[in-house]
């Protein structure tokens, strides 16, 4: 097996000035752009379906939620922000979760909850306005997370669509 060298840089290249130059021009660039402020409590952001904001759980139209309890969002979470007990049903659903609670001090907002999920149960909402007096009020109970599903449709069908 022959081991193939890289070409070696120039003196030039060796100095990274060609670099620095090149990140210069790019913010002297947008130094000179017109300059853009959204005058925030009056003028509201609708974010993109692609946006990740706070995690939900999906409520069906029946009333019952999608989440059966498997507690992968819980296991792949790294800020170790979701709380999963199981329980188990009498429906065609072995289990569904008895507490599922997210500490949104904790969440970090990754998207892995998301992304591991089997029945697309948690997803990223659009809620960006988290506004908390004490540790306590930020920990969301299935009261807070459940959201119906035509709320979620932007998301849910940008989920179908690029997975």
């Amino acid at each position: 097996m022959a081991i193939i060298k890289k070409k070696d840089l120039t003196f030039l290249e060796q100095t990274y000035l060609p670099q620095i130059v090149k990140g210069l021009g790019l913010t002297f660039s947008q130094m000179f752009r017109p300059k853009f402020t959204r005058q925030y409590p009056e003028e509201v952001w609708i974010p993109p379906p692609s946006y990740r904001g706070r995690p939900v759980l999906v409520q069906e139209e029946d009333g019952s939620e999608r989440c059966v309890a498997c507690a992968l969002c819980s296991r792949v979470c790294p800020a170790l922000a979701i709380e999963v007990q199981a329980a188990e049903t009498e429906n065609e659903k072995e289990r569904y979760p008895e507490k599922f609670e997210i500490n949104m001090v904790r969440c970090i907002f990754c998207g892995f909850c998301e992304e591991v999920c089997p029945e697309e149960a948690i997803i990223m909402s659009d809620e960006y306005e988290l506004v908390f007096s004490n540790q306590e009020e930020a920990v969301f109970g299935k009261d807070k997370l459940l959201v119906p599903k035509d709320k979620l449709k932007k998301r849910l069908d940008y989920l179908q669509e690029y997975r």
